[in-house]
């Protein structure tokens, strides 16, 4: 991730843009936006999350359906700006357009809430919120 998408949203096709997990945790202390964080219920309780994010399934494990209450929770979001959290950053692009399609103004976060595998396949590792060093619980 370059210098600059640490400062400032990078645009993107489709959404508001990506920003780095640090900038949407100042977006979210100072009251700017909404950390949606859109992986699995499963997901959340074995990796871990992220304390006052919304959790709003994109896709509804097992089986990876389209979660079919997504719309009408985004839409009950009107007018907040929303950040979108998966674990890698694939999914909250997705989650991102469609917000977008439905009026509101929603970036992905880059790298995800465990970023990119390393060396060895393992995640957590490089990149990602996790190890950004910002708040996150594990149950």
């Amino acid at each position: 991730m370059n210098q600059r998408a640490l400062l400032q949203p990078e645009p993107a096709d489709g959404y508001a843009g990506d920003v780095s997990p640090q900038l949407a945790w100042q977006w979210i202390e100072s009251g700017r936006a909404v950390l949606v964080d859109v992986r699995t219920d499963a997901e959340r309780e074995w990796v871990g999350f992220v304390p006052g994010a919304l959790a709003l399934a994109w896709k509804q494990w097992p089986g990876m359906a389209m979660n079919p209450e997504f719309d009408t929770q985004v839409q009950a979001l009107q007018g907040k700006t929303l950040v979108m959290l998966c674990r890698s950053g694939v999914r909250s692009i997705a989650a991102a357009k469609r917000a977008t399609e439905l009026g509101a103004q929603a970036y992905n976060i880059l790298e995800g809430f465990e970023g990119d595998p390393d060396e060895q396949a393992h995640r957590s590792m490089r990149g990602g919120w996790k190890s950004r060093g910002l708040p996150w619980r594990q149950n």
